[in-house]
């Protein structure tokens, strides 16, 4: 293949080549994709339903929560498909784009996890001052920012992967798109352009990271000031799975785009990418809101709003199935 324009199609990684173990990672994904869309829709139901947690935290969460449905929908549902029908084909525009959307909405979640713990330390540090420094207003520009900083992103980053000419093959040693393996089928040195870019992308994240750690670092200093051992305890089991997962996201990503080859291998890879790809979604409804107690009585409220009415009608269903004709 002498140019990008040469390929149609790349083909991503086969897990297995039994159908009993594709069927199985079939229904694995299945299981994490569907928890996670439950979590996360909770989340986003909750919040756009109840107005009494119409507040800049849950504002944030509510971007959050549709950052990572978006995230794992553009890798996860294609995989699942691949396992099911046996087929590894990805099209060469339909691997732009999903390169495209998930650099977009990963960027804008690692902006929007940097806003969110300024947040928590403005409202614990700094409280008297939170309407102020976190008006309705400010919170939409940061939350716009986040998702702006995160199109720009990925318009960089595609633009320039795909602008490669290819001719080392199209075999994605991976279950989704993801440019480090895509830059090693260039046959140019100008790839080396997309891995400059890849390194400052690093380095803003990593500057995003040292935020959150100071951030923390000064909510954890009010803490221990508080008298109560019970309110200590509910900061820090708040915080540190917070910093937790920030670190988890970060420091997997930063090996999967970082790592010299020489040190790369299949199972590896495939380990590094879930605990950045998939993980995250799932995780991040547990940490941040289903922990909570006002998104608890939120989920409940709406919980005991929908199943009667869910209720009602497999009634009626039933009714109708099992009538003579």
């Amino acid at each position: 293949m002498s140019n990008s324009s040469s390929i149609t199609e790349f083909l991503l990684l086969a897990f297995a080549d039994r159908r009993e173990m594709q069927l199985l990672y079939f229904w694995l994904f299945l299981g994490i994709y569907l928890a996670a869309l439950l979590g996360n829709g909770l989340i986003i139901t909750a919040i756009t339903c109840d107005h009494h947690i119409h507040t800049p935290m849950y504002f944030f969460l509510l971007n959050l929560s549709l950052l990572d449905l978006g995230s794992i929908s553009t890798t996860v549902p294609k995989a699942m498909t691949s396992f099911l029908w046996d087929t590894r084909a990805i099209s060469y525009q339909g691997c732009a784009a999903q390169v495209f959307f998930f650099f977009l909405l990963m960027s804008a979640e690692f902006s929007l996890l940097t806003i969110m713990s300024y947040d928590r330390y403005v409202a614990i540090c700094q409280p008297l001052h939170y309407r102020t420094l976190l008006g309705s207003r400010a919170c939409v520009h940061m939350a716009a920012a986040a998702w702006g900083g995160g199109f720009l992103n990925a318009l960089l980053h595609t633009a320039n992967t795909f602008s490669l000419p290819f001719c080392h093959g199209n075999a994605i040693n991976q279950f989704f798109c993801e440019i480090p393996q895509i830059l090693k089928f260039s046959c140019s040195g100008a790839y080396l352009r997309e891995a400059g870019l890849i390194v400052a992308s690093i380095c803003v994240f990593l500057g995003c990271f040292v935020f959150i750690a100071m951030s923390y670092v000064q909510i954890f200093r009010a803490v221990l000031r508080i008298p109560s051992e019970q309110g200590r305890h509910k900061a820090f089991s708040t915080c540190l799975p917070h910093l937790a997962v920030v670190s988890l996201f970060l420091s997997t990503g930063m090996f999967a785009y970082l790592k010299p080859p020489s040190i790369s291998s299949q199972s590896q890879d495939l380990v590094v990418a879930v605990l950045y790809v998939v993980v995250p979604p799932v995780l991040n409804p547990l940490i941040y809101s289903l922990r909570n107690k006002e998104i608890k009585v939120a989920i409940r409220k709406i919980v005991f709003q929908i199943f009667p009415v869910f209720w009602c009608f497999l009634v009626l269903g039933l009714v109708f199935c099992v009538k003579d004709p």
